[in-house]
């Protein structure tokens, strides 16, 4: 919300000496987010007068229209001669009253005027548009072209009102009394402790049977409806000077007298209202709930289909406005440029001033995706006393201005309403804040925002109809904190019990993190949210459990509408938006919770909130939540070692996948078994599967690999990427994470090599465990460091693999034969499991 000081001066009787910044901190201590000041015609400096076109001469030759014009500025130059000026605008004429800015005069961004030689004449000064004098879009896209009645030679700069303050507030959700001039006004008058002129204590007809007919059929869905009418508008009247610029100032684009009279109207009283051509406006109008399918051309000229939830405004044809967020175009006001290019001008118009529910607005303003002026005001809660009031000052200001006639027919439309009252003890802020008020302080605070208050210890407050937000005691203490400033509440630092800490598991997470940081990952954290295509994308089987997703009833962004089940797709989605910013060697890791929906679906029951919720009653509410478990995920692209004068770089593989994936496993002090996989978005040929054993039965952990090529095109990542993914809840579950003092022995070791020869198809991790097993207790280390493959010495579809076994013993130094015997018997075991021979 835009509010101009100037405008704000009008209602409270601010200090002269204070400035927008001073006003700025009174708000934001009282509780309003005022995230700038714009200080308007700051570096603006005059000679700017209105000037009166007298000649113009078109200029030839030039490869776009060019026109030399004379201008009277009376004696503002200083000689009482036509002012010589170059212009290429085209929407003026002669005897147009324009904007002149003359030599020696500085406009908004420090652009200097002065006396120049430019298409062949020489130009003293300018004819000024709103842009270049920072107005903003007045509508013309060109030239100002003033009043006929305009004095020439008269101070643009106080005509225009270019020199102010504008306040931006950040209006949250509950604060609907801010969208609008009265509603900060009244918070300024409260912050400095002045009285408030309210612009919507005006004198109102009351309500009469000779007023235009108007049926609600939805009394649930508008409690109030005020229609007025007003005759014989001036084709020819146009918004004045000053309307015209508040409205620019809170930024709004002046369109024609009578819609910027109701858009003025609802930014100073924060009631929308809406003006409909009387002529085109066909029997009754009325208020109901759409027909499923019924269709309405808006304002903004787009065709819409109604859903049966949508309240509209009808006449005898049907819709005519979708209530409380657009007008239609079939009874749209015709503005003063349709009359001068020979339409018909609206003359009589009637005003709608009326009350909507909030939730049927904001749910239709979502599901058209049409967010207004006039839905914000409404979703987030508008006085429904001030529609009576609006409408009155919308009908005195076409009449003053327009020279219209305001009709003595006044309806009103109200469903009967009992105000809002709210029982609260005195002393309930005090316990809020953690300090003493009194009553007398509570009191005075609640009868500031406008609540009547009776009472002694238990106080009966009645909320006034502009604070709809006000609906239990927890708000009204609220605002007493507010106003009294939350820089005086005192400052206590919680005192934790002693002998608590991290969890085990909040330990192991942030081991994990430290870990793959210290291997080169950077952790990227991602949102929870996927499309189901995604799915598609990573070649998932129709039947794979992680395409069953929870779905949100209301998704932040439609295109993503579930709750991921895998880390993949946000991880890869981050390493994609990297390289294709210029980094292209990217390690990327997240830990978070996936969410895999319950076989059997339930519905959460309303907890208590006046008490702490039982044990028995947490876990009713836990048992109908997804599970959510959480996993780990890495994702590599480019380089893995970079290359310089040390050697040669090395690019991301899929080892390095497997690698990452064995770093976490060691930090939860678990071994996986690591067998060769085929799995979704993984290469056949090059994913292995971790394998680890609960409650005494194998169970696959995760993946890693490289990614298929058919999911790198599909998800648009770079050649040979690479990824692994763990479920970091069942490592934690089966490990033992107890440090463990590494054992020195005082005795050598024994190194024996051995190369086997196996099937092209055998897994390294099938030879590499039969080994182990057949080596017994003296073996202390393995390691694969060859794996050779040539078809002329080893035969078709054979390889190498070539370990080093490390043995050892903690007694004694092995001999020769003991550690050949120890070899032999490893050897012969994976000849028998896997057909493995010496290499000869």
């Amino acid at each position: 919300m835009r509010v101009p000081l100037s405008w704000l001066r009008e209602y409270v009787d601010l200090p002269a000496t204070e400035t927008g910044r001073d006003v700025q901190a009174k708000l934001v201590s009282a509780g309003l987010e005022v995230e700038t000041v714009e200080h308007l015609g700051a570096d603006l400096k005059g000679p700017l007068v209105v000037g009166q076109v007298l000649t113009i001469e078109e200029l030839e030759g030039f490869k776009k229209p060019i026109r030399f014009c004379t201008v009277d500025v009376s004696t503002a130059n200083g000689t009482g001669e036509p002012q010589e000026i170059v212009c290429g605008a085209r929407n003026f004429a002669v005897g147009d009253k324009v904007v002149v800015v003359l030599p020696g005069a500085v406009l908004p961004g420090g652009f200097a005027i002065a006396a120049r030689k430019t298409y062949g004449k020489t130009s003293h000064g300018m004819i000024c548009s709103g842009d270049e004098l920072g107005m903003g879009d007045d509508g013309s896209h060109g030239i100002i072209v003033l009043p006929p009645e305009t004095e020439v030679g008269k101070d643009a700069i106080e005509l225009l009102e270019l020199v102010d303050e504008v306040l931006d507030i950040a209006v949250t959700a509950n604060r609907g009394d801010c969208l609008s001039i009265r509603g900060v006004a009244r918070e300024a008058a409260i912050a400095y402790g002045l009285p408030l002129r309210d612009p919507a204590l005006i004198d109102v007809p009351a309500p009469n049977a000779f007023g235009y007919p108007v049926q609600v059929s939805e009394p649930m869905g508008c409690d109030r409806f005020t229609a007025r009418t007003v005759t014989g508008l001036s084709p020819e009247a146009r918004s004045p000077i000053w309307l015209k610029r508040r409205l620019q100032k809170v930024g709004m684009r002046p369109i024609s007298l009578a819609v910027d009279v109701t858009n003025y109207v609802m930014m100073e009283l924060g009631q929308p209202l809406h003006a409909y051509d009387r002529n085109l406006v066909q029997g009754t109008i009325g208020v109901r709930r759409a027909a499923e399918g019924e269709r309405i051309v808006t304002l903004d000229g787009v065709t819409r289909t109604l859903h049966a939830e949508d309240l509209v405004i009808t006449d005898d044809r049907g819709p005519i406005g979708l209530a409380g967020v657009m007008g239609g175009a079939d009874t749209e006001i015709a503005d003063h440029d349709a009359f001068e290019n020979g339409g018909n001008a609206t003359g009589d118009v009637v005003i709608e001033a009326a009350h909507f529910d909030a939730v049927s607005i904001a749910r239709t303003a979502r599901r058209h995706k049409l967010s207004s002026e006039a839905s914000r005001r409404f979703e987030r809660g508008v006085d429904p006393q001030a529609a009576a009031a609006a409408a009155q000052r919308t009908v005195d200001l076409l009449v003053l201005l327009a020279g219209g006639t305001a009709d003595a027919g006044v309806t009103e439309v109200i469903a009967p309403s009992a105000p809002h009252t709210i029982s609260v003890p005195a002393n309930h802020p005090d316990q809020v804040a953690g300090m003493v008020y009194g009553r007398e302080t509570v009191v005075r605070r609640l009868q500031e925002i406008g609540c009547d208050v009776y009472g002694q210890d238990e106080l009966i407050v009645t909320v006034p109809s502009w604070r709809p937000d006000l609906a239990a005691a927890n708000d009204l203490a609220e605002e007493v904190i507010r106003l009294e400033g939350y820089e005086n509440l005192p400052s206590t630092l919680p005192k934790p019990p002693s002998g608590r800490g991290l969890t085990h598991r909040q330990r192991l997470h942030r081991r994990v993190g430290r870990a793959l940081a210290g291997a080169g990952y950077v952790e990227a954290p991602n949102y929870p949210f996927v499309s189901e295509q995604v799915f598609d994308q990573l070649g998932l089987d129709a039947d794979d459990p992680a395409r069953r997703v929870v779905r949100l009833t209301n998704p932040l962004n439609d295109e993503e509408p579930a709750l991921r089940t895998s880390l993949l797709p946000g991880l890869l989605a981050a390493l994609r938006r990297n390289d294709g910013r210029g980094s292209h060697d990217l390690a990327l890791f997240e830990t978070g919770l996936v969410f895999l929906p319950r076989e059997e679906q339930g519905v959460a029951g309303q907890p208590p909130v006046d008490r702490r919720p039982t044990d028995e009653e947490l876990a009713s509410l836990d048992a109908v939540l997804p599970e959510q478990p959480r996993h780990v995920a890495a994702a590599l692209t480019g380089a893995r070692e970079q290359a310089g004068w040390w050697g040669r770089g090395r690019p991301a593989d899929w080892a390095d996948a497997v690698e990452a994936a064995r770093t976490v496993a060691r930090e939860a002090g678990v071994e996986l078994i690591v067998r060769k996989g085929q799995y979704g978005p993984w290469h056949p040929g090059r994913c292995a599967e971790f394998v680890a054993v609960v409650d005494g039965a194998e169970r696959v952990v995760g993946h890693a690999g490289e990614l298929h090529p058919r999911v790198l095109k599909a998800l648009s990542l770079p050649a040979r990427t690479c990824a692994m993914e763990l479920d970091l809840d069942v490592l934690e579950a089966v490990g033992d994470d107890t440090p463990q003092a590494p054992g020195i022995s005082a005795f050598p070791v024994a190194t024996q090599d051995v190369a086997l020869v196996v099937d092209g198809f055998v897994p390294h991790a099938e030879v590499e465990a039969a080994l182990r097993e057949g080596a017994g207790e003296l073996l202390e280390a393995i390691r694969l460091f060859d794996v050779y493959e040539n078809a002329e010495q080893l035969g078709d579809g054979r390889k190498s693999l070539a370990y080093a076994l490390r043995f050892r013993a903690g007694d004694r130094t092995l001999t020769v034969d003991e550690a050949s015997a120890a070899r032999d018997a490893a050897v012969a075991l994976a000849g028998e499991r896997t057909g493995a021979v010496l290499r000869g």
